[in-house]
This record gives C-alpha cells, structure tokens and sequence, in this order.
C-alpha cells in the first residue's frame, strides 16, 4: 500500500524574510449547511469540541479547529489520521438534517509563513490589511494571494496558515518564496 505525502513532500525554504513551510498533511472537511441549525453546531463540536466560530473568525488549536468560511460552511480541521473517524460521527449527528461533510484533505495544500516579517510577506500577495491592529491570531480570512484563491489565518503573532488547491501547491510555495526574498522587506514610512 502506498504512503500518503503531502504535495511538496514537506518542502521549506528559508533563504529570506520569512521561513515558507509545507505544512504536514492536515485533516480537513468541509461542512455546507445553515450553521444556525443545532444539528450543524452539533457536529462541528463533536468534530473538534469547539463551537462554531463567528464570520471571518478560527478557532484553531494545533492540527484541530473550525474556520468560518462563509454564512454556510466551515472547515473542520482534524489530525489526518483521524478524518474519516470524524466524518463518521459528523455523519451520524447530521443523518437527519439538510448538510453535506465532505473530506477535502487530499485536494488541498497546507502552507505556514513564519517569522517577524510574515506579515511583509502576505501583504504583498493578499488584497487584506495585515497590519497587526487589522488582522490578529483567531481571524480568517478567504481571499487571493495572485492568481490563487486561498485562505488562511494566523496561528500565532508571526505565523500564517495557507490553505490553497493541492493542484496549485508548487506555484503557491514559489509564490511565497518570491514573497520573501532577501531585501524585500516592505518599507515602512
């Protein structure tokens, strides 16, 4: 049986500004339903034992958490090894309610932007005011990073998680590489 590798094979690059990070695999299922319904509540909690966050919020904790991705989906995010055990239980408390939990793991990329000059770098690829007062640890965001669509959200005051297309991982952490050459620090007035 073959062995399940990340996109990049685990590639990190820190040769400027900001480390750039293939993250490990990362469990990951989309949930689409009314998030005012309990039933929907309730499944993302039993998921991760967390409540549904509010718009534009995470509530990330490591390798588990929910992401508010729009009036009607969250990303639950879970250990790898453990997304199907989930969408199991998910599945059984939406059995009778309108929803779809779907495993998105293998269809996506995870990468981390780290370092006190992180936010240089995603400001320059995300139409988004990364200044700290604008965006802090706990927000996510939806949006495009160049051509990609992405989102992300900051785990700690110096790191960003990405999430893009699996089909676009390779131009993703080339993007991000050129994000953070050496010199490019953003000058600030």
């Amino acid at each position: 049986m073959s062995e399940t590798v990340t996109a990049l094979n685990g590639a990190v690059w820190s040769k400027g500004i900001a480390t750039i990070t293939e993250a490990p695999l990362q469990g990951m299922i989309t949930l689409r339903g009314d998030l005012s319904i309990s039933a929907i509540k309730k499944a993302a909690k039993t998921a991760t034992g967390m409540a549904v966050p509010g718009p534009g919020k995470a509530t990330v904790d490591g390798d588990t958490g929910l992401c508010w991705m729009s009036p009607d989906e969250i990303l639950v995010l879970c250990p790898y090894s453990q997304v199907a055990e989930t969408l199991d239980k998910m599945t059984a408390v939406l059995a009778k309610t309108h929803a779809l939990a779907v495993d998105v793991s293998d269809a996506r990329a995870v990468f981390q932007v780290s370092g006190p000059l992180a936010r240089d770098v995603m400001a320059k690829l995300a139409p988004v005011d990364f200044s700290a007062d604008a965006f802090a640890p706990g927000m996510f965001r939806r949006s495009r990073m160049a051509q990609v669509a992405a989102a992300f959200w900051m785990p700690d005051a110096d790191r960003f998680q990405i999430v893009c297309f699996r089909s676009q991982s390779q131009y993703m952490f080339d993007l991000l590489k050129v994000a953070a050459q050496p010199g490019s620090e953003i000058q600030k007035p």
